[in-house]
């Protein structure tokens, strides 16, 4: 069993994603590190552009509402999420910047959004 857990740490080590466009190294004694990706401020409510539209693609012809365009820490990201999904009454997600909400909810998401501060968000297609 301890083996098991050997491995698996092993390979949280072993993301080859990070090293693309590395170049060998002899040494072996080298450790590649990579530098933590920091995450922006977020921007007050009145400043963010958010963008609400519908998407259709590769969701088995169902229809989503998306706001993009979000700037700010993922935690933020999620509570603003969080938020608009219970003020609609449905599920949906919140990551890499995007939030979506099931179904075709623009105008209603926008009124929201208006709402809670964000004079910038707008709708779109």
């Amino acid at each position: 069993m301890a083996i098991f857990a050997k491995n698996i740490s092993y390979m949280a080590d072993n993301d080859w994603k990070k090293r693309l466009g590395v170049v060998f190294s002899t040494n072996p004694d080298f450790t590649y590190e990579t530098t933590p990706d920091e995450e922006a401020e977020t921007l007050p409510c009145g400043s963010q552009k958010l963008i609400v539209g519908i998407d259709r693609r590769n969701r088995g012809g169902k229809i989503v509402t998306l706001v993009s365009g979000f700037v700010g820490k993922e935690e933020d990201l999620k509570e603003l999420g969080r938020t608009l999904k219970v003020r609609c009454g449905v599920g949906g997600s919140a990551k890499d910047g995007e939030i979506t909400v099931q179904g075709d909810l623009r105008d209603k998401v926008t009124d929201i959004l208006h709402e809670l501060g964000y004079t910038k968000a707008k709708r779109g297609n």
